[in-house]
């Protein structure tokens, strides 16, 4: 049976106030939020975008979803966990620093900001799911201990899993840097040694020290890498580069994390796709890249694999190609999609229904 997903358009010519009325359209008409009941603490997953990127969705936009939350007698908090790679949202206090300056402060969005703690046991939980790449899962407790999530999503391209939408932010984004590791260990750069010129930008700004210099060339040690891809953001040469056939199951294991965070969640879930501001890379970047496509608008539903599917068919539609795979020609997102649907975290097919 087909999933339902509302789709609602935003033109170049749409201001905030004007997006800001078709969110509440969108809510309404789909009745998206019909299962929150009194009291329910709902977590709003979304990400606060790194320092200098501003990909991120608007604070404003998501002051409208939280109080349509609270319209329904539901407590929403937003939140996100913390990185894996080096930058200010990599601990909790910087995290939510930059979640203030980027706009998210409680007196805009309405509700309070949480960031739990890698550092703390309590803020941690391993989900046993038995998947094919992943036995257990690490995640942020809060997001389990929530009586209900919503999943606010930038959608936009991935350098390593093609695109970035519903599954990414929730599979990825709701991990624990533990989990964030398990999902990225496959993935270890390596060097162009005809590229390298021996800067040493890479070897400062590895969070596990696992570059150094040797006759004025980088070397990495595999058995520290971490696979953040931190020395790619700032190698001036482009010497280092990702054995992108990783990225396949890198798709996979973020899927099975998703499985974890949702597999208490059944009837107690939502998605929201902002369709908006399509960069070439993840808000993780910690500046803005290239856009790659145009807007397209903001989708609703209760099934992550039909929402990422719908948003990624109208965002190359408008674009007139698979923009995803002509910017990542190494990547298919459609595989994350394919075996999401695998393992009974939704499904493909779905009935797009437009406002």
């Amino acid at each position: 049976m087909a999933s339902k997903v509302y789709f609602i358009p935003v033109g170049p010519a749409d201001n905030i106030y004007v997006i800001n009325a078709k969110i509440k359209r969108l809510l309404k008409e789909s009745s998206l939020f019909d299962f929150i009941q009194e009291e329910y603490k709902v977590a709003v997953k979304i990400h606060f975008g790194e320092e200098g990127n501003t990909g991120f969705v608007n604070p404003a936009h998501a002051a409208v979803i939280c109080e349509a939350i609270a319209s329904r007698g539901g407590k929403a908090f937003l939140s996100d966990a913390n990185t894996l790679y080096r930058g200010r949202r990599l601990n909790s206090k910087d995290h939510l620093a930059v979640a203030y300056e980027h706009g998210f402060t409680r007196e805009a969005v309405g509700v309070e900001l949480i960031i739990p703690d890698d550092n703390s046991v309590a803020d941690k939980i391993e989900i046993p799911i038995n998947q094919e790449f992943i036995k257990t899962a690490k995640v942020a407790r809060i997001f389990i201990d929530a009586d209900a999530l919503v999943a606010v999503s930038h959608f936009k391209g991935h350098i390593l899993t093609g695109f970035g939408g519903a599954i990414k932010n929730i599979g990825m984004g709701c991990a624990t840097r533990d989990g964030k590791l398990a999902q990225h260990c496959d993935v270890s750069p390596v060097v162009h040694l005809d590229k390298c010129i021996g800067c040493a930008e890479c070897a400062r700004i590895c969070p596990v020290k696992a570059i150094r210099i040797e006759k004025k060339k980088s070397v990495i040690d595999k058995t520290k890498c971490i696979g953040c891809a931190s020395c790619m953001a700032v190698c001036p040469t482009m010497a280092m580069f990702i054995d992108f056939a990783a990225g396949d199951k890198t798709q996979s294991k973020m899927a099975e994390y998703s499985l974890a965070v949702l597999k208490d969640k059944k009837n107690r879930s939502a998605f929201i796709n902002f369709a908006l501001k399509i960069n070439k890379e993840c808000d993780c970047w910690g500046a803005d890249n290239p856009r790659i496509a145009p807007d397209v608008g903001i989708l609703a539903a209760l099934d992550p694999v039909s929402i990422d599917k719908a948003s990624l068919d109208l965002v190359n539609k408008a674009s007139g190609k698979d923009i995803f795979k002509a910017t990542h020609p190494d990547q298919d997102g459609i595989k994350q999609l394919e075996y999401a649907q695998s393992i009974g975290l939704g499904s493909l097919d779905y009935e797009l229904i437009e406002l």
